[in-house]
């Protein structure tokens, strides 16, 4: 007994040095391959008739979130730009209207504003949307933030602010749209993630990085959050009911133009200066996002795991097929506690989740009215 607790003990602290390597080994291997084993996709990614849905994609005016914003409308779906600056969404929807013109009806986009940096004006958007009564199909958590090389930041809320875009307000726009995802119930939420949780570890006690038990740096930030996130994900879809029809999966771009740079160790950064043939443009970066949005078997295959009582929810990788995430993913009593942590620190109760798909109303700390 005393072992296993030491055992757990030392697990808190950091991740052992074998799956430190190993999270490298993946993060260069799919550098090197990632061109290989995506070969049998095209590029556009031909998508099946979305016509129906209404797509809710944060972070859209660039990268990846913009090739799936605009891919997504010009196949008929009726997309949301979730952005934090939405005159430069405006500009971008008037250039794809303009390269649109007489080759179908015109795009069927809109904007709304979305700060992730703040949770109170993810609150005030949850709540503006879910007042239209109207059906969500499907949420495509894209916005991250990867700050290289800089010293640590905290957001207003006072949080780490790697973990704060990339988990916290994700996890709370998740929470608080559910209502509007039961309207439009077979329904997704889909979290972009990234091939770094690999080397990432949260510390459940300590998610803002200040105890001094680990060195902050932004590779520390960032891989922590992309865990936290699937971590937390796979929690939410353990807890859905299967009746509810609310699908979760994260989803591996690839290595995507440069966001890996400098904070990475040199020999790692030389390999990325040398072999740009190998490195992922944003079309082919939004392949597996748009693939969880829209491929028909995607919700089977996330209800396959729910009846396996598998300890992680769906994870697809750049290639468009499903892999499994990092051995520290699959940690259910971790994950668990960052579960409960984050309920705690987006200011909601611990059974929102349950409240809110029984049509209760839930309130939040933030944003200064109902959270439904």
């Amino acid at each position: 007994m005393a072992t296993a607790s030491d055992e757990a003990k030392k697990k808190k602290q950091a991740l052992g040095w074998i799956e430190w390597l190993r999270g490298w080994f993946y993060l260069i291997y799919e550098m090197l391959f990632q061109r290989i084993m995506a070969s049998h996709l095209q590029n556009p990614m031909p998508l099946p008739p979305v016509n129906d849905l209404t797509c809710i994609v944060t972070g859209s005016t660039s990268g990846i979130g913009r090739e799936i914003a605009r891919q997504l409308a010009e196949s008929g779906a009726h997309v949301i730009m979730a952005v934090r600056n939405p005159k430069v969404a405006h500009e971008l929807i008037q250039k794809w209207q303009n390269e649109w013109s007489g080759m179908g009806l015109p795009l069927n986009i809109e904007v709304m504003e979305l700060d992730l940096l703040s949770l109170d004006s993810v609150v005030r958007f949850a709540n503006t949307w879910n007042a239209r009564l109207g059906p969500l199909h499907v949420l495509i958590n894209n916005a991250g933030i990867f700050s290289i090389g800089e010293p640590q930041k905290f957001s207003k809320d006072g949080y780490e602010e790697h973990m704060q875009v990339n988990h916290l307000a994700p996890a709370l726009l998740s929470i608080l749209l559910l209502p509007s995802l039961l309207k439009g119930s077979p329904s997704r939420i889909v979290n972009v993630n990234s091939v770094m949780h690999h080397v990432g570890f949260v510390d459940p006690g300590d998610m803002n990085v200040v105890s001094g038990k680990r060195k902050y740096t932004s590779l520390v930030g960032y891989s922590s959050s992309k865990l936290a996130q699937i971590m937390f994900s796979s929690v939410l879809h353990k807890r859905l009911p299967a009746e509810a029809g609310i699908s979760v999966t994260c989803v591996s771009p690839g290595i995507v133009q440069t966001n890996v740079a400098r904070d990475l160790p040199k020999i790692v950064q030389t390999g990325y200066k040398l072999i740009p043939y190998f490195i992922f443009n944003a079309q082919e970066g939004s392949r597996s996002s748009l693939f969880a949005a829209t491929d028909p078997q995607v919700p089977e295959y996330c209800e396959l795991l729910k009846s396996d009582d598998w300890p992680v929810c769906a994870f697809i990788s750049y290639d468009c097929r499903p892999t499994n995430p990092s051995e520290e993913a699959h940690n259910v009593q971790t994950s668990y506690q960052v579960w409960e942590k984050t309920l705690e620190m987006i200011g909601i109760p611990l059974d929102a989740m349950e409240r809110l798909i029984e049509g209760d109303e839930v309130s939040c700390r933030y944003g200064a009215q109902e959270g439904s």
